[in-house]
């Protein structure tokens, strides 16, 4: 129970920068869409580098994007199905998709994850987030632009993307074991931090621009379901068959795997929508909703699997 209240407690800041996002589209004219540019195409692909550069490199450690990038692509592809059964050919169906297979892991995660894990530990987290980011940059974007552009333009933006090739690039410096000045390293840090602060300041700036209209049960429904419910089941079955048939992991990488699995609806969710123009104000209330119902759940979680 201590660590539900302390957790609790360290929560709180993340939701003061939510509200200053909401302060900063609504009385200061901030505008939604160059932060959502700036996170995209620069500030992610150089955390993505750092993560991939500074990450140590071993079957185990290396599996855990793969395994993440999987169970996310699996959750896009079965919620696109459904998203055609509910909303046929609105746009809607492509953000739901795209948010089922992601999460707030980088935005959100991450901070926790500091506040729970030493930093050798970290390093492990930073890590399983590649294949989160992986997701969001391959078939998670594609599916996105594909709401409301032709397959063949989704496919050219989804090309155009940095983060991918900065973690390719990251990964065969450090394979190689290139290094670099100290300057360039710590700089590179330094995204670490904006990464979490603008994107959770974009849950608040999408919030500046919702109406009573943008309010959708089936989707927060859905989405819901996707993300605190499917994914800790995946993640259980996971866990489960690695203790008793693979013995893969060991159970600092198990309570890793179980706060990635209850983080909220990603924030990206609404840098995607409000890119595509598919359905932003739907996203960021479902986006902001979930963040409220983590506030809960994640140190809930954390008491009784992690603690």
């Amino acid at each position: 129970m201590a660590i539900f209240v302390v957790l609790l407690l360290k929560l709180l800041p993340l939701y003061t920068i939510i509200f200053l996002g909401f302060v900063a589209a609504k009385f200061l004219s901030v505008q939604k869409e160059t932060v959502a540019k700036l996170l995209i195409y620069i500030i992610s692909p150089v955390v993505v580098f750092y993560g991939a550069y500074t990450a140590r490199i071993n079957f185990a450690n290396l599996s855990l994007p793969v395994l993440f990038f999987a169970i996310a692509c699996l959750l896009c592809l079965v919620f696109l199905f459904l998203g055609k059964l509910v909303y046929k050919k609105d746009p809607a169906k492509n953000i739901l998709a795209f948010t089922a297979g992601a999460g707030n892991v980088g935005y959100f995660g991450l901070p926790v994850a500091m506040m729970i894990f030493s930093d050798r530990v970290f390093s492990l987290v930073v890590l399983a987030v590649m294949g989160f980011i992986i997701y969001e940059n391959t078939l998670g974007f594609f599916i996105s632009a594909n709401g409301s552009h032709s397959v063949k333009k989704s496919l050219i933006k989804t090309a155009k993307l940095p983060a991918i090739y900065a973690f390719i690039l990251g990964l065969l410096l450090n394979w190689a074991g290139i290094g670099f000045g100290d300057t360039i390293v710590t700089t590179a840090a330094y995204f670490k931090g904006a990464y979490s602060l603008l994107g959770m300041m974009l849950i608040g700036m999408g919030l500046a621009t919702v109406c009573k209209a943008s309010f959708d049960l089936k989707f927060i429904s859905l989405s819901f379901l996707a993300k605190f419910v499917l994914w800790p089941a995946a993640i259980a079955v996971v866990i489960i068959s690695d203790i008793h048939f693979f013995h893969i992991y060991n159970a600092e990488i198990y309570q890793i795997m179980i706060l990635l699995s209850v983080v909220p609806l990603a924030s990206n969710t609404v840098a995607y929508a409000t890119e595509f123009k598919t359905c932003p104000d739907k996203a960021s209330l479902a986006v902001m909703l979930s963040t409220i119902f983590a506030l809960f759940y994640v140190p809930l979680a954390a008491s009784l699997f992690i603690g």
